[in-house]
This record gives structure tokens, sequence and C-alpha cells, in this order.
């Protein structure tokens, strides 16, 4: 997919300046001989996920949005690259609409049933990488911005998670591209939003710019043998206080509290965090 200029941000040096990391072609963390690496933290699986197993690399469907590349390499905790795993991803569209559902958009009215844009299946490589060709992901009420994955093994999922992306990036994309603006400041940061911080460091995805394109990257550490507990909250209209209700960020049956969306001062600190003295 070759991306109209309109859709790039002619920004050089966006994401070094905000302080968003970038990873080399390789996600795979080095790892000491006797040290182990952190496994990656679970998450809800969200109301909206789907197992349509749909094997491909490009999830976009045509869709618009700025490009992303989505990198993964997956291993285990002594650092073994796992290869033959089916991950999954899944996320919403440039306006925080997902496919296959109704009651989507900010008036909860739009429906995408029998939709498939944004989600698809790759088996990981010898090396346990896998990429999907995918867009930004906008945001909607109560969530901060995230990209849903899965890695499976035979008949189960080893692990359900969620990734986050640089807030300093996503506020330009939201605020300065047309396609991805709305009527409201985002109301939801990296910050406060209790699944990334429940999740914590390790679901961290590092961006770098690449021709035409964003890059993000992750290692996902899992244990091959896990067979753990998914959290999966019911879909919409089932359990959300109503079907107009907008599902809750972290899965359970009452509907949430909006947090206020930060202004001045205040967001841009949440948006670009201090550096760590000394």
């Amino acid at each position: 997919m070759t991306p109209p200029d309109s859709l790039l941000p002619g920004r050089r040096g966006l994401l070094a300046a905000f302080g968003a990391a970038g990873l080399s072609a390789s996600a795979r963390p080095a790892l000491a001989a006797s040290r182990r690496l952190p496994l990656t933290a679970q998450a809800t699986e969200g109301p909206y996920y789907l197992d349509l197993a749909l094997e491909r690399r490009d999830i976009t469907e045509g869709l618009d949005g700025v490009p992303l590349d989505v990198r993964f390499a997956v291993c285990d905790a002594a650092g073994r690259p796992l290869p033959r795993l089916r991950v999954d991803l899944w996320h919403c569209d440039a306006q925080g609409r997902y496919s296959g559902f109704g009651e989507q958009g900010d008036d909860r009215a739009q429906s995408f049933e029998g939709k498939t844009f944004l989600r698809g299946s790759q088996h990981t490589d010898s090396e346990g990488a896998v990429s999907f060709g995918t867009v930004y992901p906008g945001w909607y009420a109560g969530r901060t911005t995230h990209i849903h994955f899965k890695v499976i093994k035979g008949a189960h999922a080893v692990l359900t998670s969620q990734f986050f992306l640089p807030d300093a990036l996503s506020e330009f994309l939201y605020t300065q591209m047309p396609l991805y603006q709305r009527a409201r400041l985002r109301d939801t940061l990296n910050s406060v939003d209790g699944i990334a911080l429940k999740a914590g460091a390790t679901v961290l995805g590092a961006v770098r710019e690449e021709r035409q394109r964003y890059v993000a990257t992750l290692a996902l550490v899992v244990d091959p043998a896990a067979n753990p507990v998914t959290d999966r909250p019911p879909r919409p209209g089932a359990g959300f206080g109503g079907a107009g209700g907008p599902p809750p960020p972290g899965g359970g049956g009452m509907r949430p509290v909006r947090p206020r969306a930060l202004e001045g001062t205040a967001r841009a600190r949440a948006l670009v965090p201090p550096r760590a003295e000394g």
C-alpha cells in the first residue's frame, strides 16, 4: 500500500523530539546467559475480538489512514524464538470504530457488522518474527490508543494483550491529520488508562519513522506451555448498562466514569513526561 503524501505527517524527527524510542529491525531483546526475560503482561481481550483466522499481512482492506507496520518478535523467557505460532491482531480505525460490530462511533449509531477491516492473523517464521501492514489506530472514549493481539499455540491462546503507542505521536496525528480529527478532545492518555497502567512496561510499543510509514515494534515474551484464563467482557449490547452505552475499558459490567480530558500545561506534561534526573 503506497499512501498519498497527505496521509503522512511532513515532520521529520517528530518521534525523537517527543521522546518516542525506536528499535532495530529485530525487536527481540538481548539476554544474558543466566537471566530470564519477564513475560509480556496479559491484558483484557476487550469486547471486539473475532476469531476469523484471516491469514494476511495487509489488514487495511484499502482503508485510509497513516500507514503503520506492526512487527513482533515472539520468544520464550530464555530468549529463544518461537516459530509457527499464530498471532492475531485487531484494532479500531481512525475514528475509533471496530469492524464486525454495531453500535460504533461517538454516537454509537454506526454499524460495521460483516466487515473485517483491521483484523488479521500471521504465523511466526523460523526466527519468531511476524509483521502486519495496517494504519495508525484512532481512539474512543475511556481508552488510550491501543492495539490488541493474541499469540495462539494449537487450540489455545498463550498470550492475550494490548500494546500502547506514544501519546505525543498520537496527539500530533489526532490534531493535525484531518482523517483523525474529532469534535472533542481525547479524554484518556497512557498515564491514566487503567489497562495500560496495570500491564506496565512490557506492552509499550517502540515507534520509529521509515519511508512513507511508521513502524511499531515489540518483543512478545511468552510461556509456550501457558494456558491462561482470558478476560473476555460481554460484547456490545450485552451487559454494558444498555445498548447505547460504550463498553467499559476494564471489562466489567458497570458503565465506567469517563475521565476529564487534560488541557493546557497539564496535558503537555502528560504527553511528554519529564526525563529522569541523574
